[in-house]
């Protein structure tokens, strides 16, 4: 166990944690130079594609008869329970910090969580090649905000390879080597699983105590399944079989179940049953809910599957079947954010071959009702009266330069937001701290404050508590039918606007018909607001040369009463983009 050192990477998005990566697997050689390539950590194609990292990746080094086993985490707030998921597994993390942008919103949130785990943290201002770059300015906030001595503070380039050695040496020399007892019974942390459809569930484990071997027998303590090691190894990044798995080790386990549910993150693999479980992970608590369909009502069982599988390999995810009336059978799914819920649809399309309809994203409201609470993930489905309604706050920390102060504050307050304190982060730098309503908060609060500080604000944001609101169901229909899956829950302040500015917006996403559809906002009984949908026009008349008008007349006529029967029976295709578009402001 002395020759071993687990730790991870944390950082705000967008700081080069993954480049960091690239550059310490170079330097311990641990991937040929055949086999390099930018961000090799991130295998995900999404995550090629987006240049950011959504999914925690080990990879076990070996540098100086050492065994360094390094966890890469995703630096977006929506994917937090990766990184919360990461820290359970090592004794220390590097704190990668831009030498141009400093300290931000999820920096703080991360060091926050390596601190209460008791992680030894290792500073590294990267970017330091940057033309722009400041790195004195950035090692006194460390020091200032997050009370590091300074002397601890590595500088690096992850782009040039500047500092890595300092930084390998620090992790040996800094970082404790992880303790368990090796000759006792087997206990192992489940942080992470996938599903093969050869080897069956893979976990992803922390051996805590004893030793694993090919062919032991296991047991999940929380599952109560039982199954056989078919093999174990190491990430180099691939899978890569060593057999065996000893005291303070990251690696992989085949356990060969077929049965997903078998298999939970934050579990314990033991070699016993009488063994005592190691303390897991807190659940996530998800703060969006969609409900995700498949367009054809046969693909159901695929969808069943799929998420299942998804489930496995992102334990951030929650779902329940639902039935959605004219969507048919589907899942209500809750998610930590709307960058999560987009990430989610987008895998269970491209890895499952799915076609889906995924529903207006909504928080979670408390309704009381003749002295009982029930808990409301469905817009449509919060009863026309009841005696209170409470939705859920966000204690929210904004950090942005003090030039952007004015306009990031009229953003918060437009959104409901109470201001509470503003601290001040070097000299023109300020952190922000307001209580904001959560759906005003995951609609698209991000985009505009990425826009009114001109890309330099960040934040993060915790849930704070339920308050009562005056809120109000706001239901759309189409063609007189309500549609279900648009209705939402907003305040009553808002509901006008609200309301006008989505018929306006429905009107010109849902496609035309060969009959005029109605398209209104209503708030119980009362319409509030209406756009038409003008039908398609044939010229009936195009055959007829000449004679008398009443001829042309006839036939008009004619077909207005046929379109007037059509629009009685007709079924209206409202597209994908609507549900994609719906809460865009």
């Amino acid at each position: 166990m002395d020759n071993i050192r687990n730790f991870c990477i944390i950082a705000h998005i967008d700081h080069g944690k993954s480049t960091l990566a690239d550059r310490l697997l170079e330097y311990t050689k641990t991937v040929s130079e055949r086999e390099m390539k930018d961000q090799l950590l991130d295998q995900m194609e999404l995550e090629q594609e987006r240049g950011i990292t959504i999914k925690l990746q080990p990879v076990t080094m070996k540098y100086k008869e050492l065994t360094l086993n390094l966890i890469d985490t995703p630096g977006h707030v929506d994917f937090t329970y990766e990184v919360s998921r990461s820290l359970a597994a090592c004794e220390g993390a590097l704190l990668v910090v831009d030498a141009v942008q400093g300290i931000q919103a999820q920096t703080l949130a991360n060091v926050y969580m390596a601190l209460d785990q008791n992680l030894k943290i290792i500073p590294v201002i990267n970017k330091i090649d940057l033309p722009n770059a400041d790195p004195a300015r950035v090692a006194s906030e460390i020091t200032k905000t997050l009370s590091l001595p300074e002397n601890d503070i590595i500088l690096a380039s992850a782009k040039t390879g500047e500092g890595v050695s300092e930084i390998l040496e620090a992790v040996v020399n800094k970082i404790p080597s992880p303790s368990g007892g090796s000759e006792a019974p087997l206990r192992a942390l489940i942080f992470d699983s996938r599903y093969d459809e050869y080897r069956g569930v893979q976990a992803f484990v922390r051996v805590v105590d004893g030793r694993l071997k090919k062919g032991d027998s296991l047991h999940f303590l929380a599952t109560k399944q039982s199954g056989e090691a078919i093999d174990a190894g190491i990430f180099k990044p691939k899978l890569t079989s060593t057999g065996e798995l000893s005291t303070g080790a990251v690696g992989y386990i085949d356990t060969g179940l077929k049965k997903i549910e078998g298999v939970r993150v934050g579990d314990t693999v033991a070699g016993a049953e009488n063994v005592q479980p190691l303390p897991g992970y807190q659940e996530p608590r998800p703060v969006v809910y969609a409900g995700v369909y498949p367009i054809d009502a046969d693909d159901y069982p695929e969808l069943k599957d799929a998420v299942a599988k998804l489930k496995l390999n992102d334990a951030a995810l929650t779902f329940e079947a639902e039935q959605g009336g004219p969507l048919g059978f589907g899942y209500r799914c809750g998610f930590l954010g709307l960058l999560h819920l987009e990430i989610v649809q987008e895998r269970l399309q491209r890895e499952y071959d799915l076609n889906l309809i995924v529903t207006a994203p909504s928080v979670v409201y408390k309704v009381r009702s003749k002295g009982k609470e029930q808990k409301i993930t469905t817009p449509a489905d919060l009863p026309d009266e009841f005696d209170e309604i409470l939705e859920p706050w966000a204690t929210v920390e904004i950090i942005t330069p003090q030039s952007y102060l004015g306009k990031v504050m009229e953003l918060a307050e437009a959104r409901r937001g109470e201001y509470k304190t503003t601290e001040y982060l070097g000299e023109d730098r300020a952190i922000l701290k307001y209580e904001i309503p959560l759906f005003n908060l995951i609609v698209d609060f991000y985009d505009k404050l990425k826009s009114v500080s001109s890309g330099y604000a960040s934040l993060n944001y915790d849930l704070s508590d339920y308050r009562p609101g005056d809120l109000v169901r706001l239901d759309f229909l189409v063609n007189r039918e309500p549609f279900r899956a648009l209705t939402t829950i907003v305040h009553r302040s808002e509901v006008r606007s609200r309301g006008r500015a989505m018929v306006k917006k429905l009107k010109e996403l849902i496609p035309r018909h060969q009959f005029q559809v109605p398209i209104q906002a209503a708030v119980g009984s009362d319409i509030i607001a209406r756009e038409t949908l003008p039908a398609y026009r044939k010229d009936v008349t195009a055959k007829l040369y000449g004679g008398d008008v009443t001829r042309k007349n006839k036939l008009r006529e004619k077909q207005k009463k046929g379109k007037k029967k059509m629009a009685q029976i007709g079924q209206v295709n409202v597209p994908q983009k609507v549900f994609l578009e719906v809460l865009k402001r």
